[in-house]
C-alpha cells in the first residue's frame, strides 16, 4: 500500500496493487503503468514522482477496457497535505470526477 497525494498537496488516498483508492477505502481507478484509469475506461489522470497524482490535459480522449470494480477495501486514517508542486505545461492538479464520488 503507497499513500499517494494530488500534486497541490491535498492527501487522496492509496494504491494498492494496480488499484487507486480514496481513502475511505472506495475503488476509483486502476493503474496501466504509471496511468489511471476509471472502470468505466476513462483516463483519469497518473502518478509522477513516487506519490503525487496529475493529469494530463492532452490524455482526455485516451481509453482502456471497462473494468468491475473490488469491494471496497481498509480506510486509512486521513493524513496531512504537503505543499503543492508548481503544475507543468499542459497539466492540471488531480481531482475526483463526479461520478465517483
Amino acid at each position: 500500500m503507497k499513500l499517494l497525494w494530488t500534486w497541490g498537496g491535498v492527501f487522496f488516498g492509496y494504491q494498492n496493487n494496480d488499484r487507486l483508492l480514496i481513502y475511505t477505502g472506495k475503488e476509483i481507478g486502476k493503474f496501466y503503468g504509471e496511468e489511471i484509469y476509471s472502470p468505466k475506461g476513462i483516463y483519469l489522470g497518473e502518478l509522477k514522482n513516487d506519490n503525487r497524482l496529475i493529469r494530463n490535459t492532452s490524455k482526455q480522449s485516451k481509453r482502456q477496457p471497462s473494468y468491475s470494480e473490488a469491494l471496497p477495501r481498509t480506510a486509512v486514517q486521513p493524513q496531512c497535505d504537503y505543499v503543492g508542486y508548481i503544475l507543468y505545461v499542459g497539466y492540471e492538479d488531480f481531482i475526483l470526477p463526479e461520478d465517483l464520488n
